[in-house]
């Protein structure tokens, strides 16, 4: 894929890492291993490896912006969720102790950090296959009254991406309705 891209237009000027499974509800004692597993090595091993392919390029052409999705769940523990939470703080870690490494080399590491956002796979399994009294609670929930659409994420990515966050590095963009504030 990132060959493709530096064969197809000369070099990787940005790549966006955007991976995420999630789990059932349960404890912690209540979660299979393999399911652990699958979590950290889909939502932290692959954005990790992602980076490693992107850093090799970005760094031998002395530019670049890389953006990781992590989570609200990244931030803030989900109850239930330890092992998507542990993922996803796992990303931000990941990108901010990257970001120190690389800014020195003009590129720039961030994490956009996504609450419940509609119209999704994700959004699909965690309400149950858009249960309507589990989307009306999410979006009671909401403080601005309504889920986030994926547009709205591509577009916090694009301007982390882009010469208006050029002096962003190692920030994990909360993008998320208020969920947080």
């Amino acid at each position: 894929m990132i060959e493709q891209a530096i064969e197809t237009y000369g070099k990787l000027d940005a790549a966006f890492n955007n991976a995420g499974i999630n789990c059932d509800a349960a404890p912690l004692v209540e979660t299979e291993d393999a399911e652990f597993d699958n979590i950290i090595d889909v939502n932290l091993r692959g954005v990790w490896n992602c980076m490693k392919a992107e850093l090799r390029h970005m760094t031998a052409q002395r530019s670049g912006a890389i953006v990781n999705c992590s989570s609200i769940g990244g931030m803030r523990g989900s109850k239930g969720r330890a092992a998507y939470s542990a993922s996803k703080f796992g990303v931000i870690g990941l990108t901010r102790a990257s970001a120190l490494d690389y800014a020195g080399k003009g590129i720039r590491i961030n994490a956009v950090c996504p609450g419940i956002i509609g119209n999704t796979p994700m959004a699909k399994r965690v309400t149950k296959n858009n249960d309507p009294e589990i989307i009306k609670a999410f979006v009671a929930a909401e403080p601005i009254g309504r889920l986030g659409e994926p547009e709205e994420i591509a577009a916090a990515v694009l301007w982390l991406c882009g010469s208006a966050a050029s002096f962003v590095v190692g920030h994990a963009l909360v993008v998320d309705g208020g969920i947080l504030a």
